[in-house]
Formats: C-alpha cells, structure tokens, sequence
C-alpha cells in the first residue's frame, strides 16, 4: 500500500469571488454553456512556471535525520546516521548528479512526475481503499433542492459547463493570491494577460500571486485508469459526448454534448435521469462493477476476457464517458455510513477506474470519489468547488421545472455485456474480496467544538500544527509511542508538481506530548503553551520547505527509482530497517478546507496504520478516521478529543486534567 496523497492544497476561496466581474459571454455562447470568461486565458501561465527543484543531497539528508530522530532509539539512530554519511558521499552523490543532469534534459515536466505516475500505475493492489479517496458535499442550502434527481441534473449540467469553460480557455487559472487586493483584480487581469506566456508568471511573482500548475486538469474528464499486466493505462478520449450513469448495478449512457458541443438542455437530461431512476429491473447477478476492485492484474486479465467476448464496444463507452454519474438508492443516516457509502460503498454502483464518480444518494446527499494516479487533490477541489457554487447559485432546473417532452427510451442506452463462466467467476471471486475487506473498515469522526483557526491564530499558533499535535498525544496515550506519520502537501507551485510530505512527527512534538500526556502536573501553563509555539515554528517551517520542493521524500524516492531504472544495486540506507519504519506511515493524514466540502476521507495506508481527514474550521476542529482490525480508531479519536482539551486548557491558563 502507498501513501495517500490527498494534499494539503493551497488555501484558495470559492473559485470566483461572487459578484467577481467577468466579461460578459456572447449571446451565441449563452450563458447556460459556461461557468465564467475569465479575462486571462486558463493555461496563460503554465509555460513559464517555475521548475519543481531538486533539493540540494545534504539538505535532504539532514531532513531525513531529522524526521528519524523520534522513531529511533540511540543506537539504531547512529546505524542510521553511518547509512546516510556513506550515501551521501557514494552512491548517493553519483545517483544525485545522475538525476540532475536527467532533469536538465528534460525541462518541460518535474523531475518527480515520471516516477510517481509510474508508482500509481505499477501498484497491483486494489485501488479500492488503498488508493481512492472521497470528499463530501454540503448540501444545497436551499433545501427542496437537495431532492435527488433535481441535484443530480443541477451537478451534472455544472460538471459540464467546468468542462466546457476549461476546454474553451475561460476558466480563471488558479492562482494562489497572497496579496489579493493588488492581484486578483480586473486591472491587473487585463495587464497580465498581454504579457507573453513565457513571461506571464513573473509578472504574477511581481505581485505575489503565485499560478499553479494546472497540467492535470484535462484527465478529469473523458478519462479512465485501465488494468494492464506489469502497469495500468491512462485513457483519454476528448471527443466523446455521453455520461455513464450507474444505478443499482446498471449502466446507462446518453450524451450530454451534442453534435456541435453545446450542453444538451437541462429539461432533457433531468427527464432522462429520471426514466433511470424510473427502471425497476433488479440488481443484476454479476455486477461488472467490482472487478474495478480487483487486484490490478486479475483485472487486467478478466478485462481481456471481457474484450474477446465482445464488449470491446460497450467497455469503450464506459472508459470514454465524460464522467461517471452515480445514483444510489437509498438515503444517508449519518456521517460515518457518509464515509462508507462514498469511499467504497456496495461495490455495485461504483465504476472505480474512472477518473472521477459523481455519487448522489437518495436524500441527495452528494460526494465525488476518484482515482489517484491522474492527479492530485488540487484539480479535483477545483472542480468540487466549482461545481457546488454553480449548482447552488445558478441551478439549471428547479424542483418544480418541467421534463422535457423527448423519448429517454430511445435517447438512453442501456449497456449490456456478455458475460463467460470465467468472467462470472471472476466477478463472484471479486465481490467476496471486497465485502471480506469493507468489513474489516472501521470508521469513526469527531466534531470539536470549543473553537479553531480564529482561537489559535489569536494565541499565534498555527492551527494546522494543532491539529497535527493532537494526533501526536493521541497515538502516545493510546499506544505509548511515536511513529511515522504522513501529511500530504501540494507541490503545484512547480510545472507537474505533484505533492510533498510533511513529517510532522518531530522532536518537538514528542517533547510537547510527553509532557502533556506524562507529566502534565511538572509543567505550568505557560510552559506548555511554550512547548507548543515550538511545535508550530517548527511545523511551519516544514510546510513551508514542503510546499517549496524542499521536503526529503521525493528526492530520495526519485533516487531509488532511478537505481532501480539503471540496474544499480539498491543503496545501504534504503536496505536500513529505519527507510522501510519512516515509509510505514501509521499516522496518514490529509486536510482541505473549503466552503463546499462537508468531509473527506481515505483508508489506512498500511494495516496496523490510521487514516485521517481532517479539517480546522474557523470555530470547529473536525476529524474523519479510519483504521482497520489492527487499531480503534473509536478509541483514538477520544484520545484526540482529549489532546485538544487539554491544549485549549493550557491556552485559557487552566491546569491539564489527569
């Protein structure tokens, strides 16, 4: 199992301020086509952005050192330290020259972004909880409109027109603004656009706004991850004009562009989604879908199967659909069947190699689940942003808008595919996998409510160090110890960054939670405040290097790979037992904040590990886990409960509470 790469994103606000002026689109155009006219074209800045920097060998060492500090005892640290001094003057150093002289030939990409699609594609595991993640939207706040079918039609028409205004070059290049009132602004909009391309994110940088690489945004749409032997595919195929649409085990296509690419009428596309709705055919006996749950290369060899049998024109259809839209039938009851339902489900109503599903329970309860090895969180949060603001502030149908007067029996095509013994073998053997699997999840959240961001900005805390601490007192409560612990943070600063970890797990923290958790009664409040403004120091620094290219994890990850690609024997520190404790990430952890996000959440990325979502609000702290049969993930977050208590203790000057 890898490590989860949700991301720690760059905070951005909705995607367009509302009321953000825009040009006005044409009358031929209509404004029921796109989303926005942005006034400098979406990619204007890709060209020029800066290059994802490898880090310096000896600074990557010495971070490394720094993260094993508290996961070692004395003596295995020294081993450690021999490992890493012989590296970094032998076989490190030449694999270092090695890998910056590639990447010196090979200007128009990072030098990470081979390796990693490469470490998505070739894992055999199951993509299913080892890799997919989900985020949850909040429902419309105008609640006759969270109906499902009116909430179905109302996302999907906004899903398209992001597509449509991203194809058409009209959709705002994301751009992290740390001083919005001189960059994001029409003025500045309409300078920076006559700039060439070449040149443009300098003329960004002059006013400290920072473009991000929006290279992956394209594999949203009309994209699927196929099962090959050895290492899967990405598909793309742009020209398709049809949604796939799941229910109850079935699939259904219709096309949502017509011949001339203009968004097919609202009317029309709720009449056909509800003529779905309307079928009461039962479950089928084999569902195709949880093959998508295989193991990569029992997949691929049943998706050759299925290709013989020929299905190789039905399977297209599914792998080229815009998206895959995903109508469950029945309601959610709570946060943590939320969870359940949207990161893996029933495995019946899920096509889990599309590059994104679009789920809408029966309540309308809305969330978007998607595969990991075309991208990260970045394009994925903009597109889930896009979409509840235009869904709910410009809705193309009401609950009460009429059905268009169209045959959805001879618009909607229902799939079917022929299926062999062994295919149906194959299926049976899949769904007893999955089910022995889901049932050994558990997942459990929490709502802190004594405050957040404001609170530990006023106390001049980072609140995402916070957060971070109070999984560190968790785990030591819990289980007495500190362990390897992974936050995600995006790297799309730099042309196809990818991500970067942050090693929150330090010296500090260790100092800070065994005095919390040990010896409270021995520290005043002020001492333990102190203690805790050294951990954000700390945790900011890491976030900043992290989010610069900085961090150690890429690089030596990069090294290793690199090795392996030329055949060299496997270097001494990747054989030492501390590389594999480091990459066994018990504490994964993952947070965005966003206005439309209601949750998000992932899997374990090892079996005796936690998996975390998270997210510090401006007066809430909320945490989304996971954990399978190795680990109480009920248990734990009590333990989080607790860590946070006593630091708002300490911060109000009250004593800790044994």
């Amino acid at each position: 199992m890898m490590p989860r790469l949700l991301l720690r994103v760059w905070p951005r606000g909705p995607a367009v301020r509302p009321g953000a002026p825009c040009r006005p689109l044409s009358a031929r155009s209509g404004p029921s086509q796109y989303l926005q006219s942005s006034i400098v074209p979406t990619m204007h800045y890709q060209d020029s952005l800066p290059r994802l920097p490898i880090p310096k060998l000896e600074d990557t060492i010495r971070r490394y050192l720094s993260a094993q500090k508290p996961l070692l005892d004395d003596g295995h640290f020294r081993k450690t330290e021999q490992f890493c001094k012989s590296f970094e003057n032998g076989s490190g150093k030449e694999l270092h020259e090695q890998l910056v002289a590639q990447d010196k030939k090979n200007k128009h990409t990072s030098y990470i972004s081979g390796p990693w699609f490469d470490m998505y594609l070739a894992a055999r595991d199951s993509i299913v909880l080892n890799f997919n993640p989900f985020m949850a939207f909040n429902p419309d706040p105008k609640s006759e409109y969270n109906d499902q079918l009116t909430r179905a039609t109302n996302m999907t028409v906004s899903a398209v027109r992001f597509l449509k205004t991203f194809r058409a070059g009209l959709l705002e290049p994301e751009v992290f603004h740390l001083n919005p009132a001189k960059s994001d602004t029409d003025t500045f909009k309409r300078l920076i656009r006559l700039v060439p391309p070449s040149l443009s994110w300098y003329g960004a940088y002059l006013v400290n706004a920072y473009p991000l690489d929006m290279s992956q945004y394209f594999r949203l749409f009309n994209s699927t991850r196929i099962p090959k032997p050895g290492r899967d595919e990405l598909f793309t195929d742009d020209k398709a004009r049809h949604l796939l649409v799941l229910r109850k085990g079935h699939f259904y296509v219709f096309d949502i562009l017509d011949k001339d690419g203009n968004i097919v009428s609202a009317s029309e596309i709720k009449a056909h989604l509800k003529y779905i709705l309307a079928d009461n055919s039962p479950a089928p006996e084999f569902p195709l879908t949880y093959l998508t749950s295989e193991n990569r290369d029992i997949w691929a060899e049943l998706r050759q199967k299925l290709v013989s049998d020929s299905n190789a024109e039905t399977l297209r259809k599914v792998d080229s659909a815009v998206f895959c839209l995903c109508l469950d039938d029945f309601p959610i009851k709570d946060l943590v069947h939320l969870s359940h339902s949207m990161l893996h489900g029933d495995g019946t109503n899920r096509w889990f190699d599309k590059s994104f599903n679009l789920i809408i329970a029966k309540d309308g309860t809305a969330a978007v689940h998607f595969e990991h090895a075309w991208g990260d969180g970045v394009a994925v949060l903009r597109l889930f942003n896009e979409v509840f603001q235009d869904s709910t502030q410009n809705p193309a149908v009401t609950p009460q808008s009429r059905l268009a007067t169209t045959d959805s029996s001879v618009a909607v095509q229902k799939l079917s595919f022929k299926l062999s013994d062994a295919l149906k073998t194959g299926i049976a053997t899949a769904k007893r996998k999955f089910d022995e699997t889901m049932e050994t999840l558990t997942i459990d959240c929490v709502q802190f409510q004594r405050g957040g961001k404001e609170f530990l900005k006023k106390q001049k805390l980072s609140p995402d160090s916070v957060a971070q601490l109070a999984f560190q007192m968790a785990f030591l409560r819990q289980y007495g110890k500190t362990v390897a612990t992974y936050e995600s943070c995006s790297t799309a600063a730099f042309k196809h960054g990818r991500t970067e970890t942050i090693r929150p797990a330090s010296i500090f923290t260790m100092r800070c939670s065994e005095a919390f958790v040990r010896e409270p009664s021995k520290h005043s409040a002020g001492e333990l405040q102190q203690l805790m403004a050294e951990c954000s120091k700390y945790h900011g620094q890491l976030t900043k290097e992290a989010a610069m290219g900085q961090g150690f994890d890429r690089h030596l990850f990069a090294l290793r790979y690199l090795a392996a690609a030329k055949g060299i024997p496997l270097p001494e520190l990747y054989l030492d037992p501390a590389y594999g404790k480091i990459n066994h990430n018990i504490l994964s952890t993952s947070t965005l904040s966003s206005p439309a996000v209601n949750l998000g959440g992932f899997a374990p990325v090892v079996p005796d590990g936690f998996g975390i979502g998270y997210a510090v609000h401006d007066n809430w702290i909320g945490c989304n886990v996971s954990s399978y049969p190795g680990r109480n993930a009920h248990e734990f977050l009590h333990c989080v409960e607790k860590a946070l208590d006593d630091m708002f203790d300490a911060l109000e000057g009250k004593s800790i509470k044994t």
